[in-house]
């Protein structure tokens, strides 16, 4: 029977703490109002004549808000925000940027029972596969034991730091020189729609911009000559050479439903599954033997 090297414990802590092995500095963006409701409205494609419709305003009211000549009174801006499905930071920040108390709260996880609850359910139903609580920009908040060991397997200069690391980012793992990356088979069909995929989220997470910008580096030194336009794949399957053996995952997501706080609606778990037969006996095997 193959054995598992046990592994320290990832301590859930409230905070986005980076924790990061990659160090990246992201300066805050303050934008202002019409430059919110302007790009949200082109990333929805949405032209100024149909959302005057949805809203029962002229295109020239909103013409002259996207202009910064201008104020929507607070529903109206409300209304608009919801019509352009913007998150609930966005929301804040637009009505800060027009002069408006913030209308939603970003409670500490932790004192969200209920919720708390739920993700610790999911999590812990789903082993020993991995599953993982990510946040928007990819902070890793909680995990299962599953998920504990890929990543100090795919990680292992995580067991030598002094203390854990408060709050992980999933990214920076990935781009460690020694990180999880280095040890994915299919690069080649795996980088360029990660890159997609993070490059979608700018749009509603700027801060992002820094670990998009280290992918797409990464991805050109290893992948020299190569497009890094995402192929589309019904089911992505993501291969990592382990020195037990490869294994492969595709992922699926769970969110909270119509979620009117800001850290509840920033959450996604990600569920691991085996992709063949091999890696969910090789899992369990591990896992049964920690």
């Amino acid at each position: 029977m193959v054995k598992a090297s046990r592994t320290p414990h990832i301590r859930h802590v409230q905070g986005s703490g980076n924790g990061a092995a990659v160090e990246f500095v992201v300066k805050s963006m303050r934008c202002s109002l019409r430059d919110i409701l302007k790009e949200r409205r082109k990333a929805k494609r949405v032209s100024q004549l149909e959302l005057s419709l949805r809203l029962g305003v002229s295109q020239r009211h909103i013409s002259f808000v996207e202009s910064g000549r201008s104020n929507p009174s607070r529903a109206l801006l409300l209304h608009w925000l919801q019509e352009l499905e913007a998150p609930l930071t966005s929301r804040n920040n637009a009505l800060l940027a027009a002069g408006y108390a913030p209308e939603f709260q970003h409670t500490p996880l932790e004192s969200m029972s209920q919720a708390s609850e739920a993700l610790n359910h999911l999590l812990k139903s789903h082993e020993p596969l991995p599953a993982f609580v990510l946040d928007d920009l990819w902070n890793i908040r909680l995990s299962n034991k599953g998920a504990e060991w890929l990543i100090f397997t795919l990680s292992p200069w995580l067991s030598q730091l002094s203390e854990p690391l408060e709050n992980p980012n999933m990214l920076d793992l990935l781009l460690h020189p020694e990180g999880a990356l280095e040890k994915v088979t299919n690069l080649a069909e795996v980088g360029p729609v990660l890159l997609a995929q993070l490059r979608s989220e700018l749009g509603l997470q700027p801060e992002l911009r820094p670990r998009v910008e280290a992918l797409e580096r990464y991805l050109q030194e290893k992948l020299p000559g190569r497009s890094l336009s995402a192929q589309p794949n019904p089911i992505l399957t993501t291969r990592f050479k382990l020195p037990q053996g490869e294994v492969a995952f595709f992922s699926m997501f769970t969110t909270f439903g119509t979620p009117h706080d800001i850290t509840l609606a920033s959450l996604r778990v990600e569920h691991l599954f085996p992709a063949d037969p091999k890696t969910l006996e090789l899992v369990t095997e591990l896992m049964g033997s920690s």
